[in-house]
């Protein structure tokens, strides 16, 4: 086992989360806490953390590249996602899979560097595929079975900079990460 600011890891959870070059996740209860929010006229709203978007800005200048792999289609995930620098923006995507394949191969990647958060059984085969797989802490338990690790905060309250902070420790990055939070 190994310490990690948020608690303990497996040591081959740190080993593997060495090896990461690119962070792929789900936006719906990873991102959200997976509510949305419709108004009388259609207008769709949903919540985002400051401290992953944090995380997210931080890794992006350690070096990892940062993808979103989603279901639906929100301009909202697009704005957000923009504002963060996430250089790899997929949505309406039902079956994960195929597009993080093509992802992988289109930067020149192997699958275990690689890491998926995700929180619901769409991202089962995404988990299953990478180097490290994913859960959050509040995640289907089909999805914390198949992951490598769960995560002690729940998706849309910092699980996706608990991500973070565990692949730059790894890295030894974490200490350089600085800026705003957004």
């Amino acid at each position: 086992m190994a310490n990690t600011m948020y608690g303990q890891a497996e040591s081959s959870v740190l080993d593997a989360a060495a090896q990461i070059k690119l962070l792929v996740c789900d936006v719906d209860g990873v991102f959200s806490d997976g509510r949305i929010y419709l108004g009388n006229d259609g207008e769709e709203l949903k919540a985002f953390h400051t401290k992953d978007g944090f995380g997210i800005k931080a890794l992006v200048k350690s070096g990892v590249e940062v993808a979103v792999i989603t279901g639906r289609r929100s301009a909202i995930v697009k704005n957000r996602m923009t504002a963060l620098n996430v250089g790899h923006i997929v949505q309406g995507e039902e079956d994960k899979l195929p597009a993080l394949q093509q992802l992988i191969t289109k930067l020149g990647l192997t699958p275990t560097q690689v890491a998926f958060i995700g929180d619901d059984c769409p991202d089962l085969p995404c988990i299953e595929h990478v180097g490290l797989g994913v859960a959050v802490a509040d995640a289907h338990p089909l999805v914390v079975a198949k992951a490598n690790y769960q995560t002690f905060l729940r998706g849309g309250f910092g699980a996706v900079r608990e991500l973070c902070d565990l692949i730059m420790q790894s890295q030894g990055t974490l200490m350089d990460a600085k800026g705003a939070s957004i």
